[in-house]
């Protein structure tokens, strides 16, 4: 994806449809949760999922507004929950900036690139759920396969309602995303976070830092940021080695978790939707890919990931 370019002129923004999310390319989901008002709840929701075990699945199906629920209070619940997956398709997406930009001139189109890229998500709801439930819960799943079916759905229901309710926030009823999210916040969930791989200390080193950054250090940051705007195409080819490593490693879901707390760190660190759009998140990004797989990644590709760091100069 290119981003905007402070001063410039925005790039053609091309027709757009859902991105569906893996964990492969967890990053990519990263951008639109560091945009969205509650994105950092909606990562907290996917690393728990990641993180649990079979006691921290029970718990979950325990608190399922289905249980012990008749067969038309199950469907009178089913109803409800389809019914805010159809209000959570008005989360804004950047398709809607590519029709909105045709309709105006130069300018405008300019203008809704930008406010789209703060805002627009590049996946959506359906593509949310669908990583839950098929990836993150799916068969790699070390604690999943131990529950019965009806568990297992309960436990994937608690998830996949937060995550939504989470998710489309700006757009749900208060009343519809309390319903929603309330099951995921009341279950007694563990505090063991999810597995960051054999880099995991160095990697919570660097989440640490960022999330001590005070205004010079954000500044310093969007600087680098700038002064990196041609380094894209080496960006992404990195992105996609280090990701082919975690892959072919077996190390996907440890790189995902990454992923998502950095998103978290993000937050924390006080950078807000413009930065992530205008390409900050993209940097962090690229350092938590490179340190999380420094050990499998040729050494061009991890100084492509790493030169914000470089520029910063932080040592790890």
């Amino acid at each position: 994806m290119v981003l905007p370019v402070r001063g410039r002129t925005a790039p053609a923004l091309p027709e757009a449809l859902p991105v569906p999310y893996s964990l492969v390319s967890a990053a990519t989901l990263g951008f639109d949760l560091v945009r969205l008002p509650e994105g950092g709840d909606v990562a907290d929701v996917l690393l728990t999922a990641l993180a649990a075990d079979e006691e921290g699945l029970r718990a979950l199906a325990a608190v399922s507004p289905a249980l012990g629920r008749d067969r038309e209070q199950r469907r009178v619940l089913a109803v409800r929950g389809r019914r805010a997956r159809e209000m959570a398709v008005g989360v804004p997406h950047v398709r809607d900036a590519a029709r909105e930009a045709t309709a105006g001139g130069p300018a405008d189109r300019t203008a809704v690139l930008v406010a789209q890229l703060e805002r627009g998500t590049i996946g959506d709801a359906p593509t949310l759920e669908r990583l839950l439930r098929e990836d993150v819960l799916g068969p790699e799943h070390p604690a999943v396969a131990a529950l019965d079916e009806d568990t297992a759905e309960a436990a994937a229901g608690v998830l996949a309602d937060a995550a939504v309710g989470y998710w489309a926030a700006e757009v749900l009823p208060p009343l519809v995303r309390r319903e929603l999210v309330a099951p995921f916040s009341r279950a007694e969930r563990r505090s063991a976070g999810a597995d960051l791989g054999p880099l995991a200390a160095t990697l919570f080193g660097l989440l640490g830092e960022l999330r001590a950054l005070d205004e010079d250090g954000r500044a310093g940051w969007r600087a680098v940021v700038d002064e990196g705007r041609g380094d894209h195409r080496s960006w992404a080819t990195a992105m996609h080695e280090a990701s082919w490593a975690a892959h072919l490693s077996g190390r996907t879901r440890a790189l995902a978790a990454a992923q998502l707390s950095a998103v978290l760190a993000f937050l924390d660190a006080g950078f807000t939707a413009r930065d992530g759009a205008a390409g900050v998140w993209n940097a962090v990004a690229g350092c938590v890919q490179a340190v999380a797989m420094v050990d499998l990644l040729d050494a061009s590709s991890t100084a492509a990931l790493l030169l914000p760091l470089t520029r910063l100069g932080a040592e790890l």
